[in-house]
């Protein structure tokens, strides 16, 4: 079911050009790796990371079921996250940070990253807020999901999403159970992140990610690399997006029920 991107071969000059370009307009840089299904359990003894160390969440994501919002390049999210509480996020990708209004760039909830993976890199544009509404209570309808979003988030939303779309039109479609784990490795300057998201058939994402300004991303990528490597870690698997996944399966069960 997993939704993969084939391994792409380095980044030409051009792409690297682009990208340095964004690099320059844009807030932080998050640079990811999935690991292959097979190759996971390896990782997760090579990297010392300790399950019942990591945080609980569960993600559900706003959309028609045929995707419509994500066409456009919007994605509407909540979590409920363990000990911290919930969270709402409406997220535009691409985007050209340079293009952005730039009183929306002084909101406090308003961030633009760079996210990179082998072979690949997307910016996006992310407005975050404390829902006015239980998370789980809207995803059981007994509230309207538009009281997960702030004022402003869903300004941002209708002036992105399909002409009509209101955000009390959208299928739940989640929640995926996920463990979080940030912690700092032996041998590694910097915090690791590791995500597990569960999806219910079963199939696994184990996804490890590291932030850093644009002005490091090349040379704590080269770091990066070099870690994960001495620790065993499979670098050449194919590329899993868990956004893209979940999505494409709750879609999937939304068109076979109908």
């Amino acid at each position: 079911m997993a939704t993969a991107t084939k391994q792409a071969p380095l980044l030409s000059d051009e792409e690297r050009a682009h990208l340095a370009a964004l690099l320059e307009d844009c807030d932080t840089v998050e640079l990811k790796l999935t690991v292959p299904e097979e190759d996971q359990r390896s990782a997760v003894v090579g990297l010392g990371m300790d399950p019942l160390e990591a945080q609980i969440r569960q993600v559900f994501f706003f959309d028609t079921p045929d995707l419509a919002l994500y066409a456009s390049g919007v994605v509407a999210r909540a979590r409920r996250v363990q000990k911290k509480g919930d969270d709402s996020v409406v997220k535009l990708r691409p985007v050209v940070p340079s293009e952005l209004p730039a009183g929306l760039r002084r909101s406090p909830g308003f961030g633009v990253e760079v996210d990179a993976m082998p072979g690949g890199f997307v910016c996006s544009a992310s407005l975050k807020g404390l829902p006015g509404a239980d998370v789980a209570k809207a995803a059981a309808g007994k509230k309207p999901l538009r009281k997960l979003f702030t004022k402003e988030q869903r300004g941002f939303f209708k002036e992105h999403a399909p002409d009509g779309l209101e955000l009390d039109d959208l299928s739940v479609l989640g929640p995926i159970f996920v463990l979080k784990l940030r912690y700092t490795p032996k041998g590694f300057k910097r915090k690791l992140v590791g995500e597990m998201w569960l999806y219910p058939d079963s199939t696994r994402i184990l996804e490890l990610s590291t932030k850093c300004a644009p002005t490091e991303a090349f040379d704590v990528a080269a770091e990066a690399r070099a870690f994960l490597s001495e620790r065993g870690v499979n670098l050449e698997g194919e590329q899993l997006t868990k956004t893209r996944t979940a999505l494409e399966f709750f879609s999937g069960q939304h068109k076979a029920a109908s």
